[in-house]
């Protein structure tokens, strides 16, 4: 019995890994029919381009199935494709001191890709400089919304992420935590952008589709099991 449950328990091991999903970077066949995609695969980038451009740039790399940002003046990432309601599933991983974020709702109109687009953050809560707001911390809605300290795990090791826009309902989960859930255009989000940096920003945060994006801020970043699903 005993040699029997030892086989099994090593037969799971091999069947989930410790962020849960069958195997990296890959659908489970319920997933498949329940219509998410992959938005990296672990061998290639060619869902992604550069903002504003038509290639990736080789500053980022893929390493062991992770999508990484090897140095300072990669640019930033956008998805090939625009979105509207999805539910967006990804794991991300900072190196000590880093900042990073993901972005919804991208366009390519304004200088920079968070010109008009909101982003989760992504941060070393205890080393990175911009750790002094409680909107700035690891998976706020950035500068709007904040986030309890219990949704972060340290820097160097895998946070798992949950973005979910539907009908603008705008939820978000780090590590199973609910960090933000907000109607877009309502009068809450309107508060919640007049009180942050974004006030005299025009259009920020008014598109009802765009790109996702994963944001170059100068550190070493991971990512790694993005998939996405279409509501609508």
């Amino acid at each position: 019995m005993k040699t029997f449950t030892l086989l099994m328990s090593g037969l799971l091991l091999g069947v989930f890994n410790s962020s849960g999903y069958a195997q990296e970077n890959q659908l489970t066949a319920n997933e498949k029919q329940d219509g998410w995609q992959l938005l990296f695969d672990g061998s290639d980038m060619s869902q992604w381009r550069n903002y504003q451009k038509s290639s990736v740039s080789d500053k980022w790399q893929i390493e062991n199935g992770a999508l990484k940002l090897t140095e300072a003046g990669a640019g930033d990432l956008i998805s090939k494709s625009k979105y509207e309601d999805f539910d967006l599933k990804l794991e991300w991983k900072i190196s000590e001191g880093g900042n990073s974020g993901v972005l919804i709702m991208a366009d390519e109109e304004g200088k920079y890709i968070y010109s008009h687009a909101p982003e989760i953050q992504i941060l070393d809560n205890e080393k990175a400089h911009d750790n002094k707001i409680d909107t700035h911390l690891a998976g706020s809605l950035y500068d709007m919304v904040a986030v309890h300290k219990s949704a972060l795990k340290p820097a160097g090791q895998w946070n798992q992420l949950r973005i979910k826009l539907n009908d603008k309902l705008l939820q978000v989960w780090q590590n199973g935590v609910i960090t933000t859930n907000v109607v877009i255009g309502s009068s809450t989000w309107d508060t919640l952008i007049a009180n942050s940096k974004f006030a005299d920003w025009k259009g920020f945060g008014e598109n009802r589709s765009g790109h996702i994006g994963l944001q170059d801020h100068g550190n070493v970043v991971w990512f790694k099991n993005i998939r996405i699903k279409e509501l609508n």
